[in-house]
């Protein structure tokens, strides 16, 4: 049995090593963290220091995802990397599942991330010109079964941020006038989401998620969230990212790549751009609502503090969009309102 030094009790940890043993026909293997994510899905990467087992056709490492199954359901990922896989894009194939236990054996499409590979000089455009190619390509998915990013789910996550970041992270004092912007504010950004286009809705398709590989790029992760849901969302997610910053003028020309692309392929953008500009920044306020919101939970409830320092890129991003619509004034308004308060936690924005 591999000794296994992340974060893995020793139950958990021999009920893997059980399990990979029986995948591998006793052959023997190493296994070392390969990375954890926001939620309680954790990764190993597995090599072997000899021949890989005839089972895994010479592949010389893999990706074993640990899905405790009282906290984490990895039917979805199954679902969705299916579809994916099915329309070319390049999400891992899976070679082994048991989902009893919330174990998955995948394909291991490396270590470099979009991040990493900008961070080396990589070349951006190429780089962004593939994930546009893969987003217009999933999108066309018809996938009924999926959840719906329907007007209770928007509501959830927009509840973010005046839970977590607003009065949790900001210990902010609400004022009834202030309560009621904010629901005007919803309600608009609801309606705005719920009238788009709907289509399959990566929801993370950002630099984290997307790999650097030699075929096929991108390789996508993170998928299992998946919905049916607004046409800008994804490219929100690409263009106005909370982990790596582009000047508008990038973002536009990107911007405009995808809805020609989008058109070309049949997919229901806005006949106009600027109304289909429009659509991209009012979806991205309410992303953005939304990811300062899980940014502030991911230190307040779980200890995750390093979420912080993108916390002001991504305000950046809604003050941008705020300012340009006489309806957002309100909320504009009120970040400015939250940035003159003390800071707390020694965190300023």
């Amino acid at each position: 049995m591999p000794k296994l030094s992340h974060s893995l009790d020793a139950a958990r940890a021999a009920a893997l090593a059980a399990w990979l043993d029986a995948q591998f026909d006793g052959a023997a293997y190493a296994m070392t963290p390969a990375s954890a994510d926001a939620s309680f899905r954790r990764y190993f990467r597995v090599t072997f220091p000899s021949s890989p087992p005839v089972s895994q056709a010479g592949r010389p490492s893999l990706i074993v995802m640990d899905a405790p199954p009282d906290k984490e359901d990895c039917r979805p990922f199954i679902k969705v990397a299916g579809l994916l896989r099915g329309c070319g894009v390049n999400a891992p194939e899976i070679f082994a599942q048991d989902v009893a236990q919330g174990f998955l054996l995948l394909a291991d499409l490396g270590d470099t991330t979009y991040q990493t590979a900008l961070e080396r000089g990589a070349n951006a455009q190429a780089l962004y010109r593939d994930a546009i190619t893969a987003l217009a390509a999933f999108q066309r998915i018809e996938a009924p079964a999926l959840p719906a990013y329907d007007e209770a789910l928007l509501r959830r996550e927009l509840d973010l941020f005046p839970d977590w970041f607003v009065a949790r992270h900001c210990g902010h004092e609400w004022r009834d006038a202030e309560r009621a912007m904010l629901e005007r504010t919803f309600a608009l950004l609801i309606a705005a989401a719920r009238t788009q286009p709907q289509v399959f809705v990566h929801r993370d398709y950002h630099v984290r998620n997307l790999m650097d590989v030699a075929e096929n790029r991108p390789g996508v992760l993170d998928f299992q969230d998946a919905v049916v849901g607004p046409i800008t969302y994804d490219l929100v997610s690409l263009l106005r990212d909370a982990y790596v910053a582009w000047d508008e003028e990038q973002q536009l020309d990107w911007a405009i790549r995808y809805w020609e692309r989008a058109r070309a392929v049949g997919l229901p953008v806005a006949a106009r751009f600027d109304d289909f500009w429009r659509d991209f920044e009012w979806m991205g306020v309410q992303r953005h609502l939304k990811v300062v919101g899980i940014f502030a939970r991911l230190w307040h409830r779980d200890g995750k503090n390093a979420y912080l320092a993108d916390v002001p890129r991504v305000l950046g991003y809604l003050r941008q969009a705020c300012a340009r619509y006489t309806e957002l004034m309100p909320l504009l308004r009120f970040l400015d309102v939250l940035e003159k308060r003390e800071p707390v936690i020694g965190y300023t924005f």
